[in-house]
């Protein structure tokens, strides 16, 4: 039923230019469109990302987007570095830890919050 249509996420924020600057000028996406005073549209990949004006926003304790970026992770990390973003870290038997990266094997995670507190993450995964 769903299988051939796209997804998109959507992410609920408090201040609507304040993750319109984190998600253009920190994270480096493209705006898309607006809908109102309360709806941004970015282009990410071949998908959207839809921030939304909520009294509920950051109250997700899970993951709220994920971005797999193969090879880029430690060069993207870094850079997000660069700009200030504080990245989380969590304690996963078998994982290491090391300038914001995760690492288990040859598999690599990220994650860090937008300035609501929504739990972003990227990962070696295409």
């Amino acid at each position: 039923m769903l299988k051939t249509h796209n997804s998109s996420a959507i992410v609920a924020v408090r201040d609507i230019a304040r993750a319109r600057q984190f998600y253009e000028q920190t994270l480096g996406l493209e705006l898309a469109g607006a809908e109102g005073e309360e709806v941004l549209v970015f282009k990410t990949g071949g998908t959207h990302l839809v921030v939304y004006v909520s009294e509920f926003a950051g109250a997700n304790p899970a993951n709220a987007v994920v971005w797999g970026v193969g090879d880029e992770i430690e060069s993207i990390a870094a850079e997000l570095a660069g700009k200030g973003v504080a990245f989380e870290r969590y304690e996963m038997d078998g994982a290491t830890f090391a300038d914001g990266v995760h690492r288990m094997g040859d598999f690599r995670m990220v994650w860090f919050k937008d300035p609501d507190g929504n739990i972003l993450h990227l990962n070696s995964g295409d």
